[in-house]
């Protein structure tokens, strides 16, 4: 896997985070400055941690000659992807509760956390059957996460949320795409590039 691969799965991974980040900036009053960098500090930290735990998972629990890895990362990528998309379509506003509009603590950033690095564990999964570093594309995914959840959080006053929705929809595309495209090549369909 390229790093370009690894940086695109990046990006999309962050989308969760991306559209959480600008939901909770729209709350945030403008001086919460350390809430806002914990945030998307935390993130990050738990998009770096997912991917490692998949990967254990993965390396420990399965046995790569006993079914073809390409099909299940396809089909992971792909499930994930089209979960975002749908997620990015739907009409659900979380974000709109009154519940929102009080104090965010640190419970409610972990619990963000986890719940926006899910997906950053199964594709950790996928990484035990591909020729990868993990602590190199582990730390790119957290970095990336936290960049993009730190633009999110100080831009929520602004974009709203309807860029939210649009970026679980281009993160899920990139997903689907590249999961498309390792079982493409693994099929002979496409050659590397």
């Amino acid at each position: 896997m390229s790093i370009f691969e690894i940086v695109l799965i990046s990006i999309g991974l962050a989308m969760d985070a991306f559209g959480v980040s600008i939901g909770k900036g729209l709350t945030m009053p403008v001086g919460e400055n350390g809430r806002k960098v914990t945030l998307a500090f935390l993130f990050g930290l738990f998009q770096f941690l997912m991917p490692l735990i998949g990967w254990l998972i993965g390396r420990h629990f399965f046995d790569s000659s006993s079914f073809s890895k390409h099909w299940l990362i396809f089909g992971l990528l792909g499930y994930l992807g089209i979960a975002m998309i749908r997620e990015g379509l739907s009409d659900d506003d979380d974000e709109d509760d009154d519940d929102d509009k009080q104090f965010l603590g640190v419970w409610e950033m972990m619990m963000l956390s986890v719940a926006t690095s899910l997906d950053a564990m199964a594709v950790g999964l996928t990484f035990a059957f591909l020729p990868i570093n993990v602590w190199e594309a582990s730390t790119m995914i957290g970095v990336i996460t936290f960049g993009i959840s730190l633009v999110g959080v100080y831009l929520g006053k602004f974009m709203g949320q309807f860029v939210g929705k649009y970026a679980d929809i281009v993160g899920g595309g990139v997903l689907i795409l590249i999961g498309t495209k390792i079982l493409l090549q693994h099929l002979g369909i496409i050659g590397e590039f």
